[in-house]
C-alpha cells in the first residue's frame, strides 16, 4: 500500500464504473501486477452489475465498507481530508476563485 493518490474528475457518479475499469486494466499494463483486492463503501457508483461483472471476470475481490463507518476506509477519508484541507487553504491564501478547484486539487496530491 504506497498510497499514491490518483484524482479522476467527473462530471456525474455515473461516470465512475467506466473510470474505475479503465484505471484498473491501466495499472495493471503498466506496473504488471494483478490487482487482487477493491474497497469502497456502499455508493452506488461502486456497487452496481457493471463493477460487479468486471471484478468477477478479472478475479478481483471486491469489498464493501460497513454503511455510515467512514473508520473502515479510515486512510481514504484521512487523504480526502488532508486533500481538501490543502486545496482550501492554497485557493485562500492565494486569493483564487473556487473555479479552479480541480488545478488546485492536482497541485496539491
Amino acid at each position: 500500500y504506497s498510497r499514491y493518490t490518483w484524482v479522476f474528475f467527473l462530471h456525474s457518479k455515473e461516470e465512475a464504473s467506466e473510470v474505475i475499469i479503465s484505471f484498473i486494466k491501466k495499472s495493471q499494463m503498466n506496473l504488471q501486477l494483478q490487482v487482487q483486492r477493491v474497497r469502497t463503501d456502499n455508493g452506488t457508483e461502486f456497487k452496481n452489475k457493471t463493477l460487479a461483472k468486471f471484478f468477477d471476470e478479472v478475479g478481483i475481490t471486491q469489498q464493501f465498507s460497513a454503511a455510515r463507518t467512514p473508520q473502515q476506509n479510515g486512510v481514504v477519508e484521512r487523504r480526502n481530508r488532508t486533500l481538501v484541507e490543502a486545496v482550501r487553504t492554497m485557493l485562500t491564501f492565494a486569493n483564487l476563485p473556487s473555479f479552479l478547484w480541480a488545478e488546485a486539487i492536482v497541485t496539491a496530491c
